[in-house]
């Protein structure tokens, strides 16, 4: 198996992540990767029941580290009048872009998306070409920067998701704290953060190349969370299913969060 000596950091995801393999074998199917068992299904249904809510919705949703997909922003796209993708590495961006097109070739979301429309009867089409039609940007990505986007400044968000990209970022706890900091920054008082993630990984693999992960613990979280100008609506921890078979990741739990930035001014 490919790996690198040291963290891998942003220039080795631009050099080896292979964003095809990576949608291929972790989200061709609400199952999700045979090796991680529930996470997927978990995952999907978490969001679903964030979203069909209804009480978190606005003009703007930002994703911070979108890689190559999707699945956060599926059930978040009925409540939201613009959504803004982004991600450091190019091939993702275009593999995002090439399904925003409709090109031939594009990966295949159709199972999630009948997957969160099974949830409310509603078209898995109709809701494909609503996406289609929110998405209005995909911007490259650095969680590591003082502007994650810069040179592009992006207005305040109602809503920010970040799934899987900051403990793939960070390779310290400070870093981490840093990264957190930035992204809460993006919202709006009042707005929603949703952060996804995995605790106590090391490592996860796509298509035999290793890829770094900064291990977490909860009360890592809770600790940057805490010194931030938000307050945690929920934060759900689910135990990883059958850890010694997993071969593509060795995570410990992964968790699902909601905070809400405060209304206050500071």
């Amino acid at each position: 198996m490919a790996q690198s000596s040291r963290f891998t950091e942003a220039d080795y995801y631009q050099e080896h992540f292979d964003s095809r393999a990576y949608v291929n074998s972790f989200y061709g199917r609400p199952e999700g990767h045979d090796d991680e068992k529930n996470y997927l299904t978990c995952i999907l249904g978490c969001l679903s029941k964030t979203f069909l809510s209804g009480r978190y919705r606005g003009r703007r949703l930002i994703e911070v580290g979108s890689g190559p997909t999707l699945h956060t922003v599926i059930s978040a796209c009925e409540y939201f009048e613009e959504i803004v993708l982004s991600d450091y590495t190019d091939r993702n961006r275009e593999e995002v872009e090439k399904w925003l097109r409709n090109e031939d070739g594009c990966f295949d979301w159709k199972p999630i998306f009948e997957y969160f429309c099974a949830k409310d009867g509603s078209s898995s089409s109709d809701l494909e070409v609503k996406l289609r039609q929110r998405v209005k940007q995909v911007l490259k990505c650095n969680v590591l920067a003082e502007n994650p986007f810069h040179p592009e400044c992006v207005e305040p968000a109602d809503c920010v998701i970040t799934s899987l990209c900051l403990e793939a970022a960070c390779k310290d706890h400070q870093s981490y704290r840093d990264a957190v900091g930035r992204v809460a920054n993006l919202l709006r008082p009042g707005g929603a953060l949703v952060m996804i993630g995995v605790l106590g990984e090391t490592f996860y693999s796509v298509n035999k190349t290793r890829f770094s992960c900064l291990s977490l613990s909860k009360a890592n979280i809770e600790d940057v969370l805490r010194n931030l100008d938000v307050t945690v609506q929920e934060f759900n921890i689910f135990p990883a299913e059958d850890r010694e078979n997993n071969k593509v990741s060795d995570f410990e739990a992964f968790f699902f969060l909601v905070a809400l930035k405060s209304t206050k001014a500071i």
